[in-house]
């Protein structure tokens, strides 16, 4: 069995746009016919050159991909890792290393007629426990209108933009209540928000501030009022985007610990390892983060400086599967558990749940609210979140494909 095309699909999805504004998928056929999947996470890095995804991706694919037997996806990641890297890994070359890797599992599962998770060591768990973001209700009705309309030939969805939910993260009161619906309506055991939201959704990750007496004030009630909203047993994650000073992040982690906060991600960009293992020491509140580190690499700098309790690699950008499951084995041995981080569509998540499926270190994995909207839409079957957690297809391979037919009606 060869290799034999590549072909990628550039989508963007109707508001509000949870998961990202564009969602880049590849897709490899071999000379027999099969197909295997992927995508890749690079955020912002290409929002106005999306379409220099494609040439890229096909450029690689001849060069080091064309021909091989995808039985080799060690050796094919690693060749991939040596050319597109040569001199420093980057998070857009590690984005096509990624979709190419998981692709390639995604091939090997379906020829041996098994999910990912069977060739990784098999199930250490039935299911997988799921936090979402808190959004706001305007954008959750824009995501269940798409649940109703996809099968129209061109579904067009007025609805406001992300902006929405940041507005809703800067009103201490209606997030608190949008909380609570969160969590009874939908069972959710874990939610997270950003107490400090930034002025510009695009502009993630911002030059790092001092925050003011008011901004403190704010993030104070808003954790406050969450705590009380949704009770003691679950759990509140802050998801900061390391727009503070290290000085600041140590200040707010002393306003966290007041309400048995779960984790603290990204409190300050994650350059310098080394400030981030004194944000660290500096509080009881757990520290998240790696969603912007690539390769196995990175995150053993990470975890040298013992500066994290919960890992956060994007299966869409640290590597692809291989990688997650070396970064997850380098976090066993720190004691680190495994959190994966998803902002992408939903070939990243079905890639992420065959890793938290397979290691032992799991604790929970991020969800894009139910994995509706969008994400439903261009899939075959969608993945299923009940009561808060993720419950994984049994199918072949990555257990989920994009519907051609489907991802014809978003492309970019």
């Amino acid at each position: 069995m060869k290799l034999e095309s590549v072909e990628t699909f550039i989508i963007k999805g109707p508001p509000p746009q949870i998961g990202g504004v564009y969602f880049y998928f590849v897709k490899l056929t071999t000379d027999d016919g099969v197909v295997g999947w992927g995508e890749s996470a690079i955020l912002n890095t290409m929002t106005d050159m999306y379409k220099a995804f494609d040439p890229m991706v096909k450029g690689v694919f001849e060069a080091q991909v064309k021909g091989r037997n995808p039985f080799d996806s060690e050796a094919i990641t690693l060749s991939l890792y040596n050319r597109l890297c040569a001199t420093r890994p980057g998070y857009v070359e590690f984005g096509i290393v990624s979709a190419f890797d998981t692709a390639l599992w995604d091939i090997k599962g379906k020829y041996l007629n098994v999910p990912i998770y069977n060739m990784l060591g098999g199930k250490v768990r039935d299911k997988v426990r799921a936090y979402t973001y808190v959004y706001a209700k305007e954008n959750l009705e824009s995501i269940k209108e798409l649940d109703q309309r996809a099968g129209e030939e061109h579904p067009v969805i007025h609805g406001p933009n992300l902006g929405k939910t940041f507005e809703l993260w800067l009103s201490p009161k209606e997030l608190a209540e949008a909380a609570k619906r969160a969590v009874d309506e939908e069972k959710f055991t874990a939610l997270k928000f950003d107490p400090i939201p930034m002025p510009n959704i695009m502009h993630i990750p911002p030059t790092p501030w001092e925050l003011s007496p008011q901004e403190y004030r704010r993030a104070d009630e808003a954790v406050r009022l969450v705590r009380e909203a949704i009770g003691p047993n679950v759990e509140i994650l802050i998801g900061t985007h390391g727009q503070t000073t290290p000085t600041a992040a140590r200040k707010l982690a002393k306003i966290l610990e007041q309400y048995d906060v779960s984790w603290f991600e990204e409190p300050i960009p994650c350059e310098e390892q080394e400030l981030m293992r004194q944000v660290f020491d500096s509080t009881t509140v757990p520290i998240a983060t790696g969603e912007r580190l690539v390769g196995i690499h990175e995150f053993r700098r990470l975890f040298a400086h013992s500066g994290v309790s919960f890992a956060q690699p994007d299966l869409g950008a640290c590597g692809g599967i291989t990688s997650a499951m070396k970064i997850a084995t380098l976090a066993e041995a720190h004691y680190v558990q495994m959190a994966p981080h998803v902002w992408g569509g939903p070939i990243i998540v079905a890639a992420a749940l065959q890793v938290d499926m397979a290691i032992p270190n799991f604790y929970i994995q991020e969800c894009l609210y139910k994995m509706g909207g969008i994400c439903a839409a261009i899939l075959d079957e969608p993945i299923r979140v009940e009561n808060g957690y993720f419950i994984p297809s049994e199918r072949p391979g990555l257990g989920y494909n994009p519907v051609e037919t489907q991802l014809k009606k978003f492309l970019a």
